[in-house]
């Protein structure tokens, strides 16, 4: 299958990396590709440039945000939150019509330092935004509560824990469960459906409690886990 996958960040190759494997075509898109493929330096989490990382992955493309979209049947949102609508914009409506956006980002603000606020919360999500506006576009959120080695390895946090899906297509959120079991390796059982996309508030508002855990805990390979008890009696 064709994959776009929108960002070249930690989120974007993990996942990248994950799809190559399996086969499929993955063109990145990014704002400026020369600027991309020219950084020579680490990121401030330590992960080598893109252009180092895309020597180990030679069959990974990287182009435009707007031949990205193009190229790919499955869509992927892995931009910081702040870019993610001037992304899809960049992309061009024409070629989001119809397809379905996974979207992994958070609307992180880090303008006050280290741990970060949200940028929307409560009555919005930056996945309401995206659908706004882009209503053709099918967008599923998930994957966002999560770092990106648990995102394609579950098994790297023991156990059974959750990941969540948000979305108003449900044709798109099967089809996104698939991939989460079939191509990423989780759980059916640890899948949770929580409704439309108006659900993603509750899932990009446990970034602020993920971030503090990983503070505390000094590693970032957490989830969390939902376990349900026994129903309430009636009196």
């Amino acid at each position: 299958m064709n994959i776009g996958i929108f960002g070249t960040g930690a989120v974007a190759r993990a996942l990248g990396a994950k799809f190559l494997e399996l086969g499929h075509s993955v063109v990145f898109g990014t704002r400026d590709v020369q600027t991309t493929l020219a950084r020579a330096e680490s990121d401030g989490y330590g992960n080598i440039p893109f252009s180092q990382w895309k020597k180990v992955h030679p069959s990974a493309k990287l182009s435009t945000f707007k031949e990205a979209a193009s190229h790919g049947e499955i869509l992927v949102n892995a931009t910081s939150g702040s870019g993610s609508l001037a992304a899809l914009q960049a992309a061009g409506k024409e070629n989001l019509k119809g397809k379905i956006l996974i979207d992994i980002a958070n609307p992180l603000d880090f303008s006050k330092g280290f741990p970060p606020s949200l940028t929307v919360c409560n009555t919005d999500s930056l996945a309401e935004q995206i659908q706004r506006a882009f209503p053709d576009l099918r967008v599923v959120k998930t994957l966002n509560t999560m770092n990106a080695t648990v995102m394609v390895n579950p098994g790297f946090v023991p156990g059974d824990h959750s990941v969540f899906i948000s979305g108003n297509d449900p044709q798109a959120k099967k089809t996104v469960t698939d991939i989460l079991h079939g191509w990423l390796g989780w759980r059916t059982s640890n899948i949770i459906d929580l409704g439309d996309i108006t659900t993603a508030r509750a899932t990009e508002m446990l970034l602020p409690i993920w971030v503090r855990l990983f503070g505390l805990l000094k590693n970032p390979n957490i989830n969390f886990h939902i376990a349900i008890g026994a129903p309430p009696r009636r009196p």
